[in-house]
């Protein structure tokens, strides 16, 4: 008796696709598919939903684009009848009369047609995800035979099934467990799973064993790259019946690799060194800024480098992306900007090779005060005249962006943003947020980690940080320190601490009640704010939905 085959040559290909932009995955998956080919790969596999592009939110509401979808994938199926079978992420109507429309589906392509089509089971609705608004679920296994093996096939959530939420399972359903029940060799899972901080580590722990569970290998692909404030990391694997893993594609960038797949077990792979946090988080925002200026065709950037940390941080990271020539930078000098911000903006802007330019603020501030005084009176300096300092800059900003046809990059952080510590229509205003999921310490740890380049003048990171709106100012003025802030905010945001909670784990009672208010009352400030690149558990923005208007007292938490 023929001994039966233990092995399978797979391709995988870590896609960057764009959402809506079916004729421009379709190509990408053709490529891939003409690769795999050549290298005599018996099947091909490509990331979740990658011919309409992740997340096509209400996308997906339109019958042009699951048509487009549709009419791509049987041309490609017909593009490579005598190629290698394929699993494409992509959308079809769903056969039901009950629910949505369409479904999440991941068609096994082979022989110039689609032969079988798989209909995600569990969707997702927590965080960034909201797919029971688009898709209707799909109800049973699906298995397909490539090369003598039984390959059963999952979606993304279809393998989160064991993930806590919030301390809850979400599902009853359990694929991966009915495939291991129906007696499968291997399981490709095609997956658009977001990168957050931290998230590499949860996956990679639960996939394994998912894989052990199941005992047999699993063949995980994920989408990379960034699709507006969402972005995805890749690190695509292969682990074999033990969890191990074999091989691992890499993080933050497109990849194809064709592997011999044993059912039997593997070599398990010499692991990538880890980067360290900060260089990980470097290296997301790097990405993020690069796709989302790529896929909107807002190829140059603009940044108000103002001499503080936050501004440093987000001028080097759209050199990082964009290329020193692709990136403008302005100081905005005010009255009470010191004479040192003015000096380390253009000493930074030297080291980065950016061109910079340098536009006062004062006859702009001066005007609206001229306009306003008969009706502010006598009334005293306040944030007021503060604010207007801000909005004089961001005008001008904008102004620039108009006339030049520059991306406005917004450098708010995390930290600010949760308090209100910014002006709507002033440092607010702009077409990316990119650091408004990084807290101030991480700002500085990016800060020192650019310092090592020679890209950040040492005294920016070593002044006391200031907004410059008033005599004398800093942000200690009305604001604990960074370290304090960001415990009680990451507490709250991020882990749903209540008021009672952070005062039993030490935290001072009046100034945790204080920014806990702040986070309360600004919530329409951040409503309004510009995408912002989502690199935590908790970003504010889709991930994030709470009202405005709503009470801002806290005695009723528990």
């Amino acid at each position: 008796m023929k001994p039966r085959r233990q092995t399978l040559r797979i391709a995988l290909a870590q896609m960057n696709t764009t959402a809506g932009d079916v004729p421009g995955n379709r190509d990408a998956i053709a490529s891939a598919w003409r690769d795999a080919s050549k290298a005599g790969a018996e099947l091909l596999v490509v990331p979740e939903l990658a011919l309409v592009g992740y997340p096509p939110r209400d996308l997906l509401l339109r019958d042009s684009v699951i048509r487009a979808a549709e009419q791509a994938l049987a041309s490609l199926a017909r593009e490579f009848g005598d190629g290698p079978p394929a699993v494409i992420g992509t959308v079809a109507r769903n056969p039901g009369t009950v629910g949505p429309g369409i479904v999440n589906a991941a068609a096994f392509v082979r022989g110039g047609r689609v032969e079988t089509l798989y209909a995600k089971r569990l969707l997702p609705t927590y965080d960034v995800f909201d797919e029971r608004r688009y898709f209707a679920p799909g109800d049973r296994a699906c298995i397909v035979d490539v090369a003598g093996q039984r390959v059963g096939l999952l979606i993304c959530e279809d393998l989160w099934v064991r993930e806590l939420v919030r301390g809850r399972h979400l599902y009853e359903a359990d694929p991966p467990a009915e495939l291991a029940a129906a007696g499968v060799d291997l399981v490709v899972s095609i997956s658009a799973s977001p990168y957050h901080s931290g998230k590499d580590a949860t996956r990679s722990a639960l996939f394994a064993g998912e894989a052990r569970r199941m005992g047999v290998p699993l063949v995980a692909v994920n989408l990379v790259g960034g699709n507006d404030d969402v972005l995805f990391d890749g690190r695509s694997r292969v682990y074999d019946r033990e969890g191990a893993v074999c091989a691992a594609l890499p993080a933050f960038e497109s990849a194809f690799q064709v592997l011999d797949v044993d059912t039997s077990g593997c070599r398990a792979a010499t692991p990538e060194p880890a980067p360290d946090a900060t260089e990980e988080l470097r290296r997301a925002l790097v990405m993020g800024l690069r796709d989302y200026s790529a896929k909107t065709g807002l190829t140059r950037a603009l940044v108000g480098l103002s001499g503080g940390v936050d501004s440093a941080v987000v001028a080097c990271v759209a050199v990082d992306a964009l290329g020193a020539d692709n990136v403008l930078t302005v100081a905005m000098p005010g009255p009470f900007t010191a004479d040192a911000s003015n000096a380390d903006a253009q000493t930074m802007a030297d080291a980065l090779g950016v061109e910079h330019r340098v536009v006062p603020i004062l006859p702009p501030y001066g005007g609206f005060l001229e306009v306003l005084a008969p009706h502010f009176g006598e009334r005293a300096f306040d944030v007021t005249e503060e604010n207007l300092q801000a909005r004089a800059r961001g005008t001008l900003l904008m102004a620039l962006s108009n006339k030049l046809g520059h991306l406005v990059l917004t450098t708010g952080n995390k930290s600010e943003v949760a308090v209100g510590y910014c002006t709507l229509y002033g440092d607010m205003n702009g077409g990316l947020a990119v650091i408004s999921d990084v807290w101030k310490t991480q700002v500085y740890d990016l800060a020192r980690a650019y310092a090592a380049r020679g890209w950040v003048p040492a005294r920016i990171i070593e002044r006391p940080p200031s907004a410059e709106l008033a005599p004398d100012q800093k942000d200690s003025d009305s604001l604990p320190p960074y370290d304090q802030l960001d415990r009680i905010l990451e507490a709250r945001i991020e882990e749903g601490r209540s008021l009672k909670e952070l005062i039993e784990a030490g935290e001072d009672p009046v100034v945790t009640e204080r920014i806990l208010k702040l986070v309360e009352r600004n919530e329409y400030k951040r409503r309004q704010m510009a995408p912002g690149l989502k690199v935590s558990p908790t970003a504010f923005g889709v991930g994030w939905r709470m009202p405005i208007a709503r009470p801002v007292d806290l005695s009723g938490e528990a």
